[in-house]
């Protein structure tokens, strides 16, 4: 089969691999219709390149039908329409019971002290072969995949698997009031949805921040109020002009979904890219024990959310010696709440919600759909944020 592979620091490929075959009873084997191009993917791209192997096939946002199912895997047939969640879970395990799938400890990457396996995501998460492929192998299948029906678009349900429930869990934590406000840092494909799911639960103000014009249109198109980055000369002009507009408190929550790669300390990039370039047997080392993650957005979420708030944690970070302003974190009385997204715990709360009236947007979300093919430029353009690029789907 074909599939798109990592060969290096932003250099990804489209490659003939072997297709996947049952190796559990509890495997299923998806044949893909459509596959995402992931925020995250990014970081396998360019940050995350020494946990990474030449080879290692990516993506983790996949829908398909179903070719083949083990002997344990009774509620799926061969020709079922499915998502499949981004990460690798039981269903029945404590953590799995408890609504936190990410966490599953059947599927806990233990050997090196990491939450459930993920696809396409590195050997910190198991180093599972990914869905930008034109087949994916489904560990778990008697719990994963969520059934939906045949006939609306792949674009209708495809953002289950990763994107809806990712910005779900972030509003969900964030706890805004009814009627209250928040401001989501960062409009790309998960800060875009977490406007449109606060919108529809409630929030009385959406605040956006961006410095991408085509990502601030769409945002402001959809009602959000915007604020372009490249209009305030540091953050204390933007910090001030949000909190304006919010009885100078600040809004009640802060959804970060920029993560890591968010512009600022200029250290810490070069860091990055320092860590990157040694050879693998140092560069794993060196990066879990002293990665440090650029925390601009982070910065400014704290200093932005009203005394007494609550931050959203969606964008992903992957440092462990990141400095975090503990008395500013204290003073203000902050709750901070975080992780991956529990896709199954929240797939049956959204699903309302994907319907012919589409309240969402998710019918039109993607600005790019490819084919398989045309990976290694799509990552590019993603990367790069050109050519309008927020959410990519592929074609195999």
């Amino acid at each position: 089969m074909r599939a798109v592979t990592w060969q290096g620091k932003r250099d990804v490929r489209v490659e003939n691999v072997p297709d996947p075959r049952i190796h559990e009873p509890t495997d299923a084997i998806l044949r893909i219709t459509s596959s995402g191009l992931c925020g995250s993917d990014l970081h396998l791209y360019e940050v995350l390149t020494p946990f990474m192997t030449p080879g290692d096939i990516l993506g983790h946002e996949p829908i398909g039908i179903v070719e083949e199912v083990g002997a344990a895997v009774p509620d799926l047939q061969a020709g079922d329409r499915v998502v499949v969640p981004f990460q690798i879970a039981c269903g029945n395990c404590w953590m799995c019971l408890t609504g936190l799938p990410t966490q599953c400890e059947t599927t806990q990457v233990t050997g090196e002290g990491m939450g459930a396996a993920l696809f396409g995501y590195t050997r910190l998460y198991g180093a599972v072969p990914g869905a930008q492929a034109e087949y994916l192998r489904v560990p778990q299948a008697q719990y994963g995949p969520i059934k939906i029906p045949h006939g609306p678009p792949d674009d209708r349900f495809v953002y289950l698997s990763d994107v809806l429930p990712t910005a779900w869990q972030a509003v969900r934590y964030a706890e805004v009031p009814e009627g209250g406000s928040i401001a989501v840092l960062g409009l790309g494909p998960i800060g875009d949805m977490a406007c449109r799911v606060a919108q529809v639960r409630g929030a009385g103000r959406v605040f956006g921040v961006d410095l991408v014009p085509e990502r601030l249109e769409r945002a402001r198109e959809r009602g959000v109020e915007t604020f372009d980055l490249r209009s305030f000369h540091d953050e204390k002009e933007l910090v001030a002009a949000i909190r304006d507009e919010t009885d100078g408190r600040g809004p009640d929550a802060v959804i970060d979904a920029v993560g890591t790669e968010a512009h600022g300390s200029a250290a810490a990039r070069l860091a990055q890219q320092a860590s990157a370039m040694l050879p693998r047997k140092l560069s794993g080392p060196l990066a879990e024990r002293f990665a440090v993650d650029r925390l601009a957005a982070l910065h400014t979420a704290i200093h932005l959310v009203r005394r007494g708030g609550t931050i959203s944690l969606s964008g992903v970070y992957g440092g462990t010696a990141d400095p975090l302003p503990m008395l500013t974190l204290f003073d203000k009385q902050l709750q901070i709440r975080m992780g991956q997204a529990n896709v199954r715990r929240w797939s049956d709360d959204i699903l309302p919600y994907l319907t012919d009236e589409d309240p969402l947007g998710v019918d039109d979300f993607a600005t790019h759909r490819v084919p398989l093919s045309d990976a290694p430029h799509a990552y590019e353009m993603f990367q790069r944020k050109q050519e309008g690029a927020v959410k990519v789907l592929m074609k195999p």
